[in-house]
């Protein structure tokens, strides 16, 4: 039967109206129907970006400047928001990562369009696997020229969606308070991380100056002209349609998960009939919400020895009884139970082939992938239960692995589930024989150590013997950054942090180049504190530059830089496996001339010098007080102790 001429003509009147009722909204006509466009108003959107910074608790944007993002930039300084600009913009986003850490806030950075953004990507994947909170923000070409050849103009949405958490493109003024305050939230809730939000220029300078970059130059002809022209006028109008309404800046809720009642249970029940427990900490433990102070008295409270790693260096202070430095492996495969808090089984531990098959292990991380690492190698899951966090808002999966070895998993946060864990056994103490014995491990290794430490090296001074001298005269309240291979390889085991969050270096992704963000972030963080980076005189090259950052932000540090004139550790094996040092080989370089330059101060420090060492030191410690960065240009000879690490 033939359809009847007044009902297709019905339909097709239908599907033309919804179509123009689709476009209408799409372009924003409807939305300007209810909502005013202030043409006369002076404001832009960067005060929008700054109000919610703002109410967010941020206190440092760093920045390397670029036209696209100054409204932000002002706007955030006339709002109280410390402006740091520094000399590349891997170490704003670096300097960001460690306010992060250090604040327990979100770190912010802002760069302009294109290759602003693309010189941060390094830094941005380092804050990924170091699953640090930061806000990265970037300036774009204006909407409508985007794709259109504008200058610094790219795809900058594809290159940060696989490194970051969330990422946004802002399309009018009226979606910037929403959309930051997503980007916020979103970087601090479950497995911390970076999340990136693009604004385009047009998005962020006020009306005025927009209007007469759409300005059509004359009048339009023609029908197709009249369209453009209306386009044009209608598209900045939606700009700026509602840019001014009242909005809400305050914070959205942080989501964190936390471990089950009955995961807690049984985890207590563990550890109670383990005699000898080790607890393995990694940086997931110094995350909010739970305070770290109370951390170190919950592990007190336990008497388990641990093995710090991180961020959790130092939580245990300098001289613990319970802080087991070395020997690591030995203790692994002695314990009966290890509890992995925010600690990963990827290569720093051998990718879980460390751990004892009859031992069972305690694994707590916010991050699922991270959780079960490797566990499809060498953990082998029989059960699977699913649970729920305390709040009832995520799900967690607590998994009982019973092959060999006994594993029960937790989804969680890390922190809060040490202090419930000590809660629950409250009375309960490990005997202390093991972790004395341990110790004594601890005592006789490093005094080998200290041993190797006195050996003279055939040039230059012992590298060892350096970085015990500046360990001796640290004080309570010093920062120790580290950036570099061999030489903050050996800084590693010899340097002991003062308490928790003071020390920082780049984590799983070994970058390096992180020293001068990370001392930067620090400083400002921590203004009363001394804050050392202890560089290779490779990693250096990296970030000298910033050492006219320090000078202009009066934010005084302490670098000590290994010498030795060359990237020891990949010459380590690459000598003698292939038995070329190609492109490993680096010059005595007069780096503390170098920092003099950047209006720091510098000192050189070689084998004649040894007798003097302590006194340099100190005279470097009472000029970074009186407000000059300093730079210790050590001279230093080869030694066989970091003989076997690994470089890739």
């Amino acid at each position: 039967m033939d359809a009847c001429p007044c009902a297709l003509l019905g339909c097709s009147v239908g599907v033309v109206l919804g179509g123009l009722v689709y476009a209408a909204y799409k372009l924003g006509v409807l939305y300007q129907l209810l909502h005013k466009t202030e043409t006369q108003s002076p404001r832009h959107g960067g005060e929008s970006v700054a109000q919610v910074l703002r109410a967010h608790g941020v206190k440092f944007v760093f920045t390397l400047v670029g036209g696209h993002i100054s409204p932000i930039l002002v706007a955030c300084e006339k709002l109280g928001i410390q402006i740091v600009d520094t000399r590349h913009e891997a170490t704003a986003v670096f300097a960001a990562d460690a306010v992060a850490r250090l604040s327990g806030t979100v770190g912010v950075a802002a760069v302009t369009a294109g290759p602003g953004l693309t010189n941060t990507v390094t830094a941005v994947k380092n804050a990924q696997m170091a699953e640090s909170p930061l806000l990265l923000i970037g300036g774009a070409a204006a909407t409508l020229l985007q794709g259109r050849g504008a200058l610094q103009d790219i795809d900058q949405m594809s290159l940060f969606k696989p490194l970051c958490k969330f990422c946004a493109s802002v399309r009018t003024v009226r979606e910037i308070v929403p959309v930051v305050k997503k980007a916020l939230a979103i970087a601090q809730s479950g497995t911390p991380g970076p999340v990136f939000v693009e604004f385009p220029i047009d998005t962020l300078y006020p009306y005025h100056l927009v209007e007469k970059e759409f300005a059509v130059k004359s009048a339009p002809k023609g029908l197709i002209g009249k369209v453009i022209a209306w386009y044009l006028h209608n598209h900045l109008m939606n700009l700026f349609a509602g840019a001014w309404e009242k909005s809400d800046f305050s914070p959205l809720p942080v989501q964190i998960p936390y471990a089950t009642d009955d995961q807690i249970q049984k985890c207590i029940e563990l550890v109670s009939r383990a005699k000898k427990p080790v607890i393995l900490m990694g940086s997931q433990v110094t995350l909010p919400p739970t305070p770290v102070e109370d951390i170190r008295k919950a592990l007190d409270s336990l008497g388990i020895p641990c093995f710090l790693g991180g961020m959790s260096r130092g939580m245990l202070g300098r001289d613990s009884p319970l802080h087991i430095r070395q020997n690591r492996r030995d203790a692994l495969k002695e314990a009966d139970l290890v509890l992995l808090a925010g600690t990963v089984c990827d290569f720093r531990l051998s990718y879980g082939r460390v751990l004892n098959r009859r031992t069972k292990i305690i694994a707590v991380n916010r991050d699922q992938s991270q959780l079960l690492k490797n566990s499809d190698m060498f953990w082998k899951p029989t059960v699977a239960i699913q649970g729920w966090n305390q709040s009832d808002r995520f799900s967690c999966v607590f998994k009982i692995l019973l092959c060999v070895t006994f594993v029960t998993t937790v989804a969680g946060d890390a922190g809060s589930f040490l202090l419930r864990l000590s809660k629950g056994l409250k009375g309960y103490r490990c005997p202390e024989d093991w972790p004395q014995s341990l110790k004594q491990g601890d005592i006789t290794k490093e005094k080998a150590n200290r041993d190797k430490a006195d050996e003279k090296t055939e040039h230059h001074l012992n590298p060892l013997s350096v970085l015990h001298c500046v360990d001796e005269v640290l004080p309570e309240d010093s920062i120790i950054v580290a950036d570099g291979g061999d030489f903050v390889g050996s800084a590693a085991y010899i340097m002991r942090p003062r308490g928790p969050l003071r020390w920082l270096d780049p984590g799983a992704f070994g970058t390096l180049g992180v020293g001068g963000g990370f001392a930067l972030g620090a400083k400002l963080c921590r203004p009363d504190s001394e804050v050392w980076i202890i560089y290779g005189d490779g990693s250096l090259g990296y970030s000298v530059a910033e050492f006219d950052t320090f000078t202009r932000h009066k934010t005084p540090v302490i670098a000590l830089v290994g010498n030795d004139a060359c990237w020891s550790q990949i010459s380590r094996e690459q000598v003698p496996i292939l038995g070329s040092n190609v492109a490993c080989g680096l010059a005595f370089t007069d780096y503390h001339r170098v920092a003099e330059g950047f209006g720091g101060l510098g000192h050189l420090i070689r084998r004649e010098d040894e007798s003097r060492l302590g006194d340099i030191i100190t005279q470097a410690q009472r000029e970074c007080r009186e407000g000059r960065a300093v730079l210790l240009n050590v001279l230093i000879g080869k030694t066989n102790f970091r003989d076997g690490s690994i470089s890739v």
